[in-house]
């Protein structure tokens, strides 16, 4: 992609969009970044694109945006918001940061993307990937952006990419040799006009440009995806923790099989994965297929599942209180992410549950909830939701603030209980971001008086 003399405007500044900007220049082009938050909010990111003397604005999107010949957005921009319809109406080219970083990535892509589990999965695959004496990167939705690491990938060499719906709804050529497809519920429908099926389209870019040459790899458990893959001239292959694959990984009697049309053979024992919990093993699964495609023998795979210590803010354990376990699952944005948390655990549990609701249908952890929950302490803008919903279920107590919920749930279980943090929602309303979430849940936990 030649872009030497363009003008690009950038939409967002924050990670993936300073990245972004920061490839732009380096290849030639004359960046202008341009984001909607005030300026007193922006000081960092204005400060890291004044060192780099890129033009910048902050708490507008004024008529500069639209003097170049290529905007490139950021996935927190919303495809529908009014600078990204007024671009189009202008016949304005606009592609997605991951787009954009693909055309400077010489190394080999697998994209990861579904509703939950692609953080663990990521790096999960990196992880095992360089224990495989191969050389790969993490970025994309997690750690560093697309763009900050898009030229220094070589060609034997390959980037774990964490990729979000946001991010494939500007795709244009963006084909990853690898695409994993997690699964599909119902998620940021906010953004999606409320209606599952744009979720799924979006999703399903994942594939959109991919050939013969490039391999396909979906979960078989998941209803939603096996009726919407359509017929591709790509290697598909599949995974599954419930029944036999053909093509593909699958578990059976303990034991981690994979099988490629005839021929079939076992990789390890279940046993070697240290993450607990079956969401895990299926995250698992997808990455062994991929090591077996590229040829990783089984015991490193089985070394690296071995060795996976797993992800911060993910199912974390933070303390044995008092005989109490506190656990932190603040990445849980979304109903199915509780779902397999509280599938997770054989020990009641005190569940802090809310934030920023994105549409949430808690009748899918509802039956979970009245077998396994002895109380929901409600948080967040969406505590008079949450208590109105589980009031008839469960013990549920409305509190006003996360550190409130912890000192409650320390007083209230016992021992061999559990005080788990799976909110099911954003965490915008009261938080800078899950991560801020979940750091201020284990500081609470760790200060919990002896």
């Amino acid at each position: 992609m030649d872009i030497k003399g363009k003008k690009i405007s950038i939409i967002g500044a924050v990670r993936s969009g300073i990245a972004a900007a920061k490839l732009a220049k380096k290849m030639g082009a004359v960046p202008f970044v341009s984001d909607f938050s005030p300026a007193e909010k922006m000081t960092a990111a204005k400060n890291k694109l004044d060192a780099e003397n890129i033009s910048c604005e902050f708490g507008r999107h004024s008529e500069k945006v639209f003097e170049c010949d290529l905007i490139v957005t950021s996935p927190g921009v919303p495809s529908d918001s009014d600078i990204l319809k007024s671009a189009k109406k202008k016949n304005i080219r606009i592609i997605s940061e991951l787009e954009f970083a693909c055309r400077f990535c010489k190394g080999k892509i697998v994209a990861i993307t579904g509703t939950n589990g692609k953080t663990t999965t990521t790096m999960l695959c990196s992880h095992l990937l360089n224990r495989g004496g191969l050389k790969a990167y993490t970025a994309g939705n997690i750690g560093l952006a697309f763009s900050e690491i898009a030229l220094d990938v070589n060609e034997n060499e390959y980037v774990s990419l964490e990729t979000s719906s946001f991010q494939l709804d500007f795709i244009e050529e963006f084909k990853p040799d690898y695409g994993i497809l997690l699964n599909i519920t119902p998620d940021h429908l906010d953004r999606y006009d409320n209606v599952f099926k744009n979720y799924i389209d979006s999703k399903m870019n994942l594939i959109a440009n991919q050939n013969e040459f490039d391999f396909f790899i979906y979960n078989s458990d998941d209803e939603n995806i096996p009726r919407v893959i359509g017929n591709k001239s790509v290697n598909v292959y599949s995974f599954s923790v419930n029944q036999k694959i053909k093509k593909g990984t699958y578990i059976s009697e303990g034991k981690i099989f994979f099988a490629d049309k005839e021929d079939e053979e076992i990789v390890c024992g279940t046993d070697a994965l240290i993450l607990k919990g079956e969401h895990n093993l299926s995250n698992a699964l997808s990455v062994v297929t991929v090591a077996k495609i590229i040829g990783i023998p089984n015991a490193v795979i089985k070394d690296a599942l071995a060795s996976f210590p797993g992800v911060e803010h993910r199912l974390e354990f933070v303390r044995n209180y008092k005989g109490v376990d506190f656990i932190n699952d603040s990445k849980a944005t979304n109903v199915d992410s509780v779902w397999y948390a509280l599938r997770s655990f054989n020990k009641p549990i005190f569940l802090i549950l809310g934030g920023k609701d994105k549409g949430n249908d808690y009748t899918r952890i509802e039956a979970l909830v009245k077998k396994n929950v002895k109380k929901i302490y409600a948080i967040g803008a969406s505590a008079d939701k949450v208590f109105n919903f589980f009031k008839n279920d469960t013990d549920v107590e409305k509190v006003n603030t996360l550190e409130e919920a912890v000192l409650k749930g320390s007083i209230d279980a016992v021992e061999n209980e559990i005080v788990l943090l799976s909110p099911a929602c954003a965490s915008f309303d009261m938080f800078e971001n899950y991560e801020h979430r979940g750091r201020v849940f284990k500081e609470a936990v760790n200060n919990l008086p002896l």
